[in-house]
């Protein structure tokens, strides 16, 4: 037996059309009218545009410092998350694959540990009122430690240093 009309009774045929006449027009209006004057975006994610860092702010600048500031915690933020991810990644595959974890997991730890020492080179020892300003320098002094010492946690010193 086919879906037709003419086989189903009269209840069915009933609610049937009780069904277009109500959805019929607000079919027609959402893909005549709503559909097509619809903006495409995700509504979920705000796409902010990139400022100047703080180093390419002028010292008597306080907007652009304002908005590196801003620009410097929405990074954070999406840092942070990112890690959290894959924090969680890590911990759903040990929870899943049991005993063989320390196998099966060790790429994900490994992105895991390198997602976790880049953050904490770019954020750590901050604090919670951590700006650019204070990355910005806690960066240089890293580099300035770097060329005098190698590179942090190596234990390689410098060729003209060992040259003394």
């Amino acid at each position: 037996m086919g879906a037709d009309t003419e086989h189903k009774n009269l209840i069915f045929r009933f609610s049937d059309a009780v069904y277009r006449m109500v959805d019929g027009p607000v079919e027609w209006f959402r893909k005549r009218i709503v559909e097509p004057n619809r903006q495409d975006y995700p509504w979920y994610h705000q796409k902010f545009r990139r400022v100047p860092t703080i180093d390419q702010c002028y010292t008597d600048d306080p907007i652009c410092k304002f908005e590196a500031n801003q620009q410097f915690k929405r990074d954070k933020a999406v840092d942070s998350e990112i890690l959290n991810i894959l924090r969680q990644r890590f911990e759903d595959c040990v929870l899943y694959e049991g005993p063989d974890n320390k196998v099966r997991c060790a790429p994900l730890k490994e992105q895991y540990d390198e997602a976790v020492t880049n953050w904490f080179i770019k954020y750590g020892d901050l604090g919670g009122y951590g700006d650019a300003q204070t990355a910005l320098t806690k960066q240089k002094h890293r580099v300035i430690w770097e060329r005098r010492h190698g590179p942090v946690g190596s234990g390689i010193k410098e060729k003209f240093e060992d040259a003394k």
